[in-house]
Order: C-alpha cells, then sequence, then structure tokens
C-alpha cells in the first residue's frame, strides 16, 4: 500500500485539509449545480466519488494537489484549493472553487493566498499560472486581486480559457 501524508494548512478562517470520505455530500451537491459548468461540468455523486479517488491520486503521483477548504468557525466544507497538474495542463496551476454561501467572503482569496505560498515554500512551485474560463467573471476578478497577469488564451482539455500568471512568491 502506497502512504502520503496531506498536509494540512491553516489561515486565520480557514483550513486547508485532505479530501475525506464525509465529504462526498457536498461534492455531489456542488457537482449537481450549474456553477460546475466552470470546471468541467455536471456529475454524480459516483462520478464525485471518483474525482475524490482521483484528488487523492495526484498527491501520491504529483507530491502536491488539492485541498478541502474548511470553515474553521462553523466545520463547514467551503470549496477547494491547492495545485493542480493533470496530464493535459501545460504547467502546474493554482486553482480554487467555492461551494454556494461562501463566495463574497474573501475565503477564495485566502485560502489561494495560502495554497500559493504553501506550494512555494514546501514544493518548489512558483510563479503557477491559473486557467480561467473566459465567462468565470469572479474567478478572473480574484486572480487579478492576486496580482497575477493575463498572459494569453489557451485551450485546455477542449475548453477555452484565460491564463493567469502569479508572481514570484518569495521564498523563506
Amino acid at each position: 500500500m502506497t502512504s502520503v501524508t496531506i498536509p494540512t494548512v491553516e489561515t486565520d478562517r480557514l483550513i486547508l485539509r485532505a479530501h475525506r470520505v464525509e465529504d462526498l455530500p457536498e461534492m455531489a451537491a456542488f457537482f449537481a449545480g450549474p456553477r460546475a459548468k466552470f470546471i468541467g461540468g455536471t456529475m454524480t455523486e459516483g462520478e464525485c466519488w471518483r474525482g475524490m479517488m482521483r484528488g487523492a491520486g495526484h498527491w501520491v503521483l504529483r507530491g502536491y494537489g488539492l485541498w478541502h477548504i474548511e470553515e474553521k468557525a462553523t466545520g463547514k466544507l467551503a470549496g477547494w484549493s491547492g495545485i493542480i497538474h493533470h496530464i493535459e495542463w501545460p504547467e502546474p496551476e493554482l486553482a480554487w472553487t467555492l461551494f454556494d454561501g461562501f463566495e463574497g467572503k474573501g475565503v477564495a482569496y485566502e485560502a489561494a493566498l495560502a495554497a500559493r505560498a504553501y506550494a512555494a515554500q514546501h514544493f518548489g512551485l512558483n510563479r503557477l499560472i491559473s486557467l480561467i474560463a473566459p465567462e468565470n467573471t469572479r474567478s478572473l476578478a480574484l486572480a487579478k486581486r492576486l496580482d497575477a497577469t493575463f498572459e494569453g488564451e489557451q485551450t485546455v482539455n477542449g475548453y477555452d480559457c484565460h491564463a493567469y500568471r502569479h508572481p514570484q512568491v518569495e521564498v523563506l
């Protein structure tokens, strides 16, 4: 059996942590709704389960991956953020997604900053990209708030996206 320890990252309000079996209902609810259109479309509960398994495998094969975002005050699952590098991706990507009820509170910003800093410090990943659907105005605004700069348009895995380059993170 292969074992990997997925680090936990804490901010003032959030815990970035490994996926858990009990996260499946929230994942399935998100992927059953219209907001899933920006990340590949709707999925059944079984497809969400397999997606969570792929996420765990990403940590094993790449040594980094996505964390689930847990709100400290409530223990609720707010979404996910972290680094993905699927075989079709041009390079590692800083990604984020929020569940209903968590937008507009700075959660994605706080989680993405923490994931970006951790990736630079512990994984040697710096100047990451974010690949964002052109119609995903909230994520485009967040990329700019994170001081990422527009690099151009790309087609990744059949989806048109805007590539944003994140700034160099100072490694201590």
